[in-house]
């Protein structure tokens, strides 16, 4: 009986090598692009069923779809993004003066009505004159921290020619995918099933709601939130309102909320004697805060209900990592490898059940 022969390692060898190669030369091609791409996947993986249904609407006609699909993501998605990273790149130095002011400025007194409420308004009126008056001021213990976080964000962000050559790239790429979808999926699934064997499909459908539960979620909800909370500040009449309707939606991004934005205004508000629009704008934040409790799982609910540290972790550290792309980036990367891991670790449970049950045999 002949042995059987050995394996070449050389030959082996040199063809993970040159594999390895191949992959590092096409990375690198497409590093410049990379980050569009990513961005580009997600929005039309969150956004293929409805780009179906204005296919239908268009008479079926592919072209028209991808077309209104275009326009649509430029007014609703980009140019809201765009204009908020340009607005408070642009008025660096007027909120750098504006931080530095408010360190000389003490925080105004309670109104009379606060401070009247029965039994809690005296503690909260004594309290807040602890916060205002003790030390330094809470204002001049927080300006350096404000200066830090400004400065860090400009880095961040980095210059507007390259944010914005990035969302044009990221239009050109989704608008590409959209018109070839359905082939572009189907050799998705093709990797998928080859790498993954019987479970590789299933891997990708879970990785492909996974996105667009993150998508709609974390963006959709920002929206909302940013939207209400800035009617508000405008109807309102707070000063410099594009800066902070900027900020706000950056901070609804991140899982913050828009309190941190609207909560100081009502206090402006309140300070300067429009006691009237600062119960508006009261009403306002309080709804807008918990807009997020009734919006978020509507829009995910045919995704995947990932924990809320998971999406904060993933926005931050994809801002600090990729920059303002990383904003979206970051919570869809760590979203689909917790549900891969829990897919995962789900087999092995389900497999260790399987061997702790005993045959009929061993009974």
């Amino acid at each position: 009986m002949p042995r059987p022969e050995a394996p070449d390692l050389t030959r082996i060898t040199l063809q993970i090598l040159w594999i390895g190669i191949l992959i590092a030369a096409c990375f690198w091609i497409l590093r410049p692009f990379l980050l569009s791409i990513i961005w580009a996947l997600m929005i039309v993986v969150a956004t293929w069923p409805f780009m179906l249904k204005v296919e239908g609407w268009l008479w079926n006609r592919r072209g028209l779809a991808v077309t209104a699909m275009t326009i649509a993501m430029l007014i609703l998605f980009i140019l809201p993004f765009t204009l908020a990273i340009v607005a408070i790149i642009d008025n660096a130095d007027r909120i750098a003066e504006l931080v530095e002011s408010v360190s000389t400025q003490a925080l105004p007194s309670l109104p009379g009505w606060l401070s009247g409420i029965p039994v809690a308004g005296p503690k909260l009126a004594a309290a807040w004159e602890s916060v205002r008056t003790g030390q330094e001021g809470l204002t001049a213990r927080l300006v350096p921290y404000a200066g830090k976080v400004l400065t860090w964000f400009l880095s961040q962000a980095g210059s507007i020619g390259i944010i914005a050559l990035q969302f044009l790239l990221t239009v050109i790429i989704s608008a590409i995918l959209y018109a070839g979808g359905e082939e572009a999926a189907a050799r998705v699934l093709r990797f998928a099933r080859r790498l993954g064997g019987a479970r590789g499909r299933e891997v990708a459908e879970l990785a492909a709601k996974t996105i667009r539960g993150v998508a709609l979620g974390v963006v959709g909800t920002a929206l909302v939130q940013t939207l209400f909370g800035g009617i508000g500040l405008v109807v309102t009449g707070v000063p410099a309102a594009p800066i902070l309707i900027a900020v706000m939606f950056m901070l609804c991004i991140a899982q913050l909320g828009p309190s941190l934005v609207l909560v100081p205004s009502v206090i402006w508000l309140y300070w300067g004697g429009s006691n009237v629009w600062g119960t508006v704008l009261l009403v306002v934040t309080v709804l807008a805060s918990t807009l997020d409790n009734f919006i978020r799982p509507i829009l995910i609910r045919k995704g995947a209900n990932l924990p809320l540290v998971l999406i904060f972790a993933g926005v931050i550290g994809g801002l600090a990592s990729f920059g303002i792309v990383g904003l979206f980036i970051g919570p869809v990367v760590l979203s689909v490898t917790f549900r891969l891991l829990d897919l995962w670790t789900g087999d092995t449970e389900a497999a260790s059940d399987r061997e702790e049950v005993p045959s009929r045999e061993d009974r």
